[in-house]
This record gives structure tokens, sequence and C-alpha cells, in this order.
């Protein structure tokens, strides 16, 4: 009995030791900050949705957030396009740039009944910084309200170009 103790200890110490050892190594990498010195995105935004047998349309706003995520450097919108559902330019903002400074943020608002883009609307927009620095959060919110009934939804920019 005394021997069956002793072995369930060890065993136990060992599964304790495999633990403490290997945890660290399988913590996912977003928690490691991804640095670079720019990047292109692609960021979709949605004028309105469908919804029912009919598929009734509802209008949304939508926010496109930009957010420096780097407290000790600046960056720099260097563009942000509008483009709508055939993939033509709808308009321009931040025609000079736009600085932003740590931790800093700026948004695009494209109003609800604001129908040029169409349901597959989106923005291509690039930033720079003068080094490495932490990625933005580059995101769009879209809301909508009717009748008392509202829906909001996030969508996060994919990155498709990088400058390192």
């Amino acid at each position: 009995m005394h021997r069956g103790k002793k072995i369930a200890r060890r065993r136990l110490l060992f599964l304790f030791l495999l633990l403490v050892f290997t945890l660290p190594g399988l913590a996912p990498a977003m928690d490691q900050p991804v640095l670079s010195k720019g990047q292109t995105v692609y960021v979709p935004v949605y004028s309105n949705v469908y919804s029912g047998p009919r598929a009734k349309e509802f209008q949304l706003a939508a926010m496109v957030s930009i957010r420096n995520t780097d407290p000790k450097e600046s960056i720099k919108i260097v563009r942000a396009d509008y483009y709508d559902n055939e993939g033509k330019l709808v308009e321009r903002y931040f025609p000079g740039g736009k600085s932003l400074a740590p931790l800093a943020s700026t948004h695009i608002y494209i109003k609800e009944y604001d129908e040029k883009g169409g349901p597959g609307a989106n923005f291509i927009i690039t930033w720079q910084a003068k080094g490495q620095v932490n990625e933005p959060v580059i995101e769009a919110l879209m809301l909508g309200l009717k009748g008392g009934q509202g829906i909001s939804f996030l969508c996060p920019a994919k990155v498709i170009d990088t400058k390192d």
C-alpha cells in the first residue's frame, strides 16, 4: 500500500513538471505583438444586409476605426480608399495622409442611408511608420436600428501587403 502511494506521487510530480514546462510553449502566438513598418489592409464594410424570405434590405451605418496600439511611436495613414460593390473607387479619405500619435485613434463614418458602397463595399487602408511598431487595430463596426430592432457586428481588417 505504501509503495502504491509513492508511485502515485511520482506520477503526479511528473505530470506537474510536464505541465509547467510545456504549457508556456503552447501559449497562442497572439500574445506576441506583431511588429511592422507598414501594411495595406482590406476592410469589409456592409452598407446593408438582407433578411427574411423576401430578402428585405436592412440599412446599416458603418464606422471604420483605426487605432494606433504602439505606446511610443506614431503611425501615418497614407491611404484610406472606399470602394463599392463593383470594386470602383467611391471616395478617398485623408488625401494628404493622417498622423496618429501613440495610442491615438481615428475613424471614418458612413451614414446609415448612404448606399454608394452597397453590400460588398470595402476599404483599402495603407499605414506606415518610421520603424517597427505594434500593428494598429483596424476594424469596421456596422450598426442598424429599425422598429425597435437592432443589428451590429464587427469586421476585422485583413492584411494584404506588408512593408518590413
